[in-house]
């Protein structure tokens, strides 16, 4: 196996760093949404809106676990590259891996976000198209 070297996790940051954005950018959309709703539900106590409350809260909670996992595998990187930067290569090469695996559960997160947003804007859809 070639030796894990410095530039290896520094190549995630940018990556990662891409993807917190992105996900920064639904977790602020998703507080909007709540507050639209909350003033909507406070105006006309609708069940629709409590379907759509629950809804958002489950997306609001899948971001959240794919912040935390991000920024995990960041955080582990940059323990990665102490460890290299203090030779201790053996135990540099496991926490790359979880840092890797950490990214990968923080995208898998993402896909099942978005495939509850999808089904979320289909029925908005159909509601449009049975009118």
């Amino acid at each position: 196996m070639n030796e894990l070297t410095l530039t290896t996790p520094a190549l995630l940051f940018s990556a990662i760093s891409l993807i917190m954005l992105a996900y920064t950018n639904r977790f602020l959309a998703y507080a909007a949404v709540v507050r639209d709703l909350h003033a909507k539900y406070l105006e006309k106590r609708d069940e629709r809106y409590i379907v759509q409350i629950k809804n958002i809260k489950k997306r609001l909670y899948l971001t959240r676990s794919m912040q935390i996992a991000g920024i995990s595998s960041l955080l582990f990187c940059v323990l990665t590259m102490f460890l290299i930067y203090i030779n201790q290569q053996y135990i540099a090469v496991w926490i790359f891996g979880i840092a890797l695996i950490l990214l990968i559960v923080s995208l898998g997160l993402l896909i099942m976000e978005i495939q509850i947003s999808v089904k979320a804007l289909e029925h908005h859809i159909s509601d449009i198209e049975n009118s």
